[in-house]
């Protein structure tokens, strides 16, 4: 029998890991999703601090329309708050998840915003 579902997306979450290793000049951009919400933090992993967090359920982020839409303005949030603390190179962790739908759309909004990836 294969893997599930968790199993097989925590041993893509390790893999990504080994390579994406968040600096204080470089940090790593996670990005969780569940079923209903989105959330991206900004981690410097070598001093383990997050710089800067943005997720869908924050005051004044409840964008009405689709969940790809309320993605995309959570990544121009997390743009702006990183920006603001001036961060403006992130390397992106997907987290497990595809690069696709709600997870692109929060990379596009963040690229739109002024982070580079």
């Amino acid at each position: 029998m294969g893997l599930s579902k968790l199993e097989r997306r925590q041993r893509i979450q390790k893999r990504i890991r080994k390579v994406s290793f968040g600096t204080p000049e470089r940090p790593r951009l996670a990005v969780f999703r569940s079923n209903k919400e989105i959330y991206a933090q900004i981690i410097d992993d070598r001093n383990g601090v997050t710089l800067a967090a943005a997720s869908s359920r924050d005051k004044g982020a409840s964008v009405e329309g689709t969940k790809i839409d309320q993605a995309n303005a959570v990544g121009k949030s997390l743009a702006e708050k990183a920006l603001a603390k001036g961060i403006s190179a992130v390397a992106f962790d997907r987290g497990g998840n595809l690069y696709h739908g709600r997870v692109k759309s929060l990379a596009e909004g963040a690229r739109e915003g002024g982070l580079k990836f």
